[in-house]
Formats: C-alpha cells, sequence, structure tokens
C-alpha cells in the first residue's frame, strides 16, 4: 500500500473491484501529507472516491498556506485551473461555516449569560445577596456569596449605581440605561408579573401590551426568545430536586424602592 496504493486505487476503479477499492482508499486517507494531497485528490475525484475525496479537502482547508507551497499546487494551477477553482471555493466555504459555528458560539455564549443575570436579579430580589437584597430582610443577617457571584456582583454594583445615580433620570448614563434593558428583559420573560419581586416588572408587562407593536422590535423579541430559550435548557439541566422547589413568593411593593443597599 506504500508504494502501489495509488495504482492500485486506479486499477480497482477500473476493473471495478470494490474491496480492493475501499482498502486502498482507507490505506491512502492514513498516508495523506501536505505533498501528497493534490496528487491524492485528482486522483480521488477520476476514481468516483468521496470518502477519499473529502478527505483531501479537509487536509487541504487546513493546511492550505503549506499545501500552496507544494510542486503539486503549482502543477495543479498551471494544468487544471478548474479543479483549482473547486478547491478554492471548498476552502471558502469551509472557513464560512467556521466563522459562522463561532458566531453561534458567541452568541449562545452572551444567551448563557444574559440567562445567568435574569437568574441572580430574581436572586437578588427575592433572597438578597451579600450587599443587596429586599427591603422586608433582616439587615442584621449578612447574606454570603452565592454559587454564581462573579454574574450576582457585577448586577449588585449595577443596582447600588442604579439607585444613586443622578444622571439617569435625563438618560444620560450607560450604566443605568444597561440596568434598565435587564429590567425590561426580565419583564420581557418574566411569568407571573403579579407575584414577581424584581422592581419594574409589571410596570414594563403593562407598558408592553398597552403598545400596538408590542412594545419592542424584532431584534428585541429574537433577545427574549433566545434568552428564554437558554434560560428553559439552564432549568432542565439542574438537579430534580431543585426543579421541584416551590416558587419564591412575591411582594407587593414592586417598585425601585423594595431593593435596600445595605
Amino acid at each position: 500500500m506504500e508504494k502501489f496504493g495509488i495504482h492500485l486505487l486506479a486499477l480497482a476503479h477500473v476493473y471495478s473491484v470494490p474491496q480492493l477499492k475501499q482498502r486502498c482508499t482507507r490505506g491512502l486517507a492514513q498516508r495523506l501529507t501536505v505533498d501528497n494531497v493534490v496528487d491524492v485528490f485528482q486522483l480521488a475525484r477520476l476514481c468516483n472516491a468521496p470518502d477519499l475525496r473529502l478527505k483531501c479537502m479537509k487536509l487541504l482547508s487546513n493546511n492550505f498556506k503549506a499545501v500552496a507551497e507544494t510542486e503539486g499546487w503549482k502543477f495543479l494551477q498551471n494544468h487544471d485551473p478548474y479543479l483549482e477553482l473547486e478547491i478554492l471555493q471548498f476552502i471558502d466555504e469551509a472557513e464560512s461555516r467556521r466563522k459562522m459555528r463561532r458566531r453561534r458560539r458567541e452568541q449562545q455564549s452572551l444567551y448563557i449569560q444574559l440567562s445567568e443575570a435574569m437568574d441572580c436579579l430574581e436572586h437578588i430580589c427575592s433572597e438578597g445577596c451579600t450587599s443587596v437584597g429586599p427591603s422586608d430582610m433582616d439587615l442584621s443577617k449578612h447574606k454570603g456569596p452565592c454559587s454564581k457571584f462573579s454574574t450576582c456582583h457585577g448586577l449588585q454594583l449595577l443596582i447600588k449605581h442604579f439607585g444613586t445615580c443622578m444622571k439617569r433620570v435625563n438618560g444620560g448614563c450607560l450604566r443605568c440605561k444597561r440596568m434598565w434593558q435587564l429590567f425590561r428583559l426580565h419583564s420581557s420573560i418574566c411569568g407571573q408579573p403579579d407575584e414577581c419581586r424584581v422592581p419594574l416588572c409589571r410596570q414594563f408587562k403593562l407598558k408592553a401590551q398597552q403598545d400596538p407593536r408590542g412594545g419592542s422590535d424584532e431584534r428585541w423579541r429574537l433577545l427574549v426568545r433566545k434568552v428564554a430559550s437558554a434560560k428553559a435548557m439552564s432549568s432542565l439541566s439542574l438537579p430534580k430536586r431543585k426543579r421541584e422547589e416551590e416558587p419564591r413568593m412575591g411582594m407587593d411593593n414592586r417598585e425601585m424602592r423594595s431593593i435596600k443597599l445595605y
């Protein structure tokens, strides 16, 4: 196979010996290198060996800079421009797919982070965490950090700033706008606004219902759907005993003063 694999593949294809052809295909696939991949690819194309052809394409795509320096690629450029174009198109499509997958992973990571932020917001407003909690909480009892303290701590800083910032009245504070969007996002995915302990949840719900356009554009509605989906998937991944816990009870005061900084 090392010495005559290419020749045997051509003969097996011409004389229709399928078992030999499969063995040659597997053997050549295991011996693919940057130097011989162009020759093997041309042979796989002529001998109708799609598995070997795909492996060659993947090696070409992943190591194109090195392949472009070989004699086989230079010969291909001079004598078969159509095959060169086919390879370049495959490489371009493969790179586009990689970028799309990378972008989807980044977007999914963002949705998961926002889902965690929604969980932390509910946790802070109902149970309290370290330095921020509901106004009816016993302030003498110090709350320790939760399991998602990295996200929770950032939200606490935003809530503290939101409660004391003077610029937010005129809409001139970016941090307050971010907190405002988090409150709005929570309201968009909250299923119990009458019992919810997060500030402004019910107000955002009422405002969205009064707006004939739904209170948001298509991009916002897509964001809400993605975050709600990530939140649902996250809840399904919790242990069964966590999912069976009773929902948190609400409190009457839902204005911003229900959050006390202490």
